[in-house]
């Protein structure tokens, strides 16, 4: 089973492409998985335009993304879609974990000052799995200065 941390970037497909080329040549199926970090601190209501809560709200459009990421899978590769609410970074590990998987695919940031002190999803994952990760980095342009 590989898992893939999707995260709505523009990046995500990429991420999704390799994934989906690395289940094809393994032979395994794949689980996208939607993390959803939201402080403990910010009132439920704070962001109220709707009769849903916000993680109501954030879950709802966490699934339908997933569900448009999975039609552009194909059906051979398919392991289903989950949405988790917490840390993004603990959510991937405990997923890959009870699900048994031998993969997790995940994009990187790139890494800013901030994320030099605080660490990155990705970084954290990395250090963290219970299982190999596949770190998805975006394609860089040579650009002449």
């Amino acid at each position: 089973m590989i898992l893939v941390a999707l995260d709505g970037s523009a990046r995500a497909p990429a991420v999704l492409a390799r994934a989906i080329a690395a289940a094809r040549a393994q032979g395994e199926r794949l689980v996208l998985l939607r993390s959803i970090g939201v402080p403990a601190d910010i009132p439920q209501d704070l962001w109220r335009s709707t009769d849903e809560s916000l993680l109501d709200l954030l879950d709802h459009r966490a699934k339908a993304y997933l569900e448009e990421c999975e039609a552009k899978v194909p059906t051979a590769v398919r392991g289903g879609t989950q949405v988790v609410i917490g840390s993004p970074w603990q959510s991937i590990c405990e997923t890959a974990h009870g699900l048994g998987c031998d993969l997790i695919v995940i994009g990187s940031h790139g890494y800013s000052g901030i994320d030099r002190v605080i660490g990155t999803t990705a970084a954290k994952v990395v250090n963290h799995a219970p299982c190999s990760v596949l770190v998805v980095r975006a394609a860089h342009t040579d650009e002449a200065s």
